[in-house]
């Protein structure tokens, strides 16, 4: 089990790289419902790729230059709040045997112990208490494989969204079952990545609920990619926007 801290003033935000490109005010959500716990949230231009898809890809060298850059950005007294669990898990898992004969093995370490996924921080260090000022409605949440076997965390954001009292929660079939991203799975074995996000979209769709939610926007972007070629009405959106505008009612 892991211990947490008390709450810090300052954390580093890595809100990763699919976020940056696909869905910037989610990014926005997470850093202003930080701010909103009273932290000062510091954002570096600098931060890119974790490195994830050349390291899952068998591309080690190119993985490890990648890490090694984003490694030296940060000062490892300040946490490292990550908006997604498969960035977190590729920081806070990888990266001390990734960069063992690059990096000094106490400072990767402390570095290593320091990085945590956002829902996983605000619960746990913050200690977040949310007030559900939207309108009744019905939800399934969908959780990626790195948060739920590499972090651990796969009732994070079910334990977010039970705070909220007008959100009815339903659980999918087959819910612990792989959306078929995988960063570079999907490109490299298309076919079996289709098959797999074909039989995640119907098990959600048969919950009709109204809003489709997860902490990674990977499997989001993979499940909605799908959703839109079958011109369905479904669309997922990451879970700070979700809280954002439900529960401090800010438009982004």
């Amino acid at each position: 089990m892991r211990l947490y801290p008390e709450q810090p003033k300052q954390v580093y935000l890595y809100a990763s790289c699919l976020v940056d490109m696909f869905d910037p005010n989610a990014g926005i959500a997470a850093l202003q419902i930080l701010e909103a716990q009273g932290i000062e949230v510091l954002w570096l231009e600098q931060q890119s790729c974790c490195g994830q898809p050349a390291y899952t890809s068998g591309y080690t060298d190119s993985a490890m230059k990648v890490a090694k850059q984003q490694f030296e950005l940060f000062d490892t007294d300040i946490p490292v709040v990550v908006l997604s669990g498969s960035c977190a898990g590729m920081l806070r898992k990888h990266y001390p045997s990734l960069l063992e004969k690059e990096c000094d093995s106490d400072a990767l370490a402390k570095f290593s112990n320091q990085v945590f996924e956002w829902g996983e921080f605000l619960l746990n260090i913050c200690q977040i208490k949310l007030l559900d000022k939207g309108e009744t409605t019905k939800a399934v949440v969908h959780n990626s494989c790195s948060a739920r076997r590499e972090m651990g965390i796969a009732e994070t954001t079910m334990r977010l969204l039970k705070q909220m009292d007008k959100v009815e929660l339903v659980e999918p079939k087959y819910a612990s079952e792989c959306c078929g991203f995988g960063g570079s799975f999907a490109k490299r074995h298309q076919d079996i990545s289709l098959a797999m996000v074909a039989d995640k979209a119907k098990h959600l769709l048969e919950t009709q609920a109204s809003f489709l939610l997860s902490a990674d926007w990977g499997c989001l972007l993979n499940i909605n990619s799908y959703l839109e070629q079958q011109q369905s009405g479904m669309r997922g959106q990451h879970i700070a926007t979700f809280i954002w505008q439900r529960c401090y009612g800010g438009e982004l």
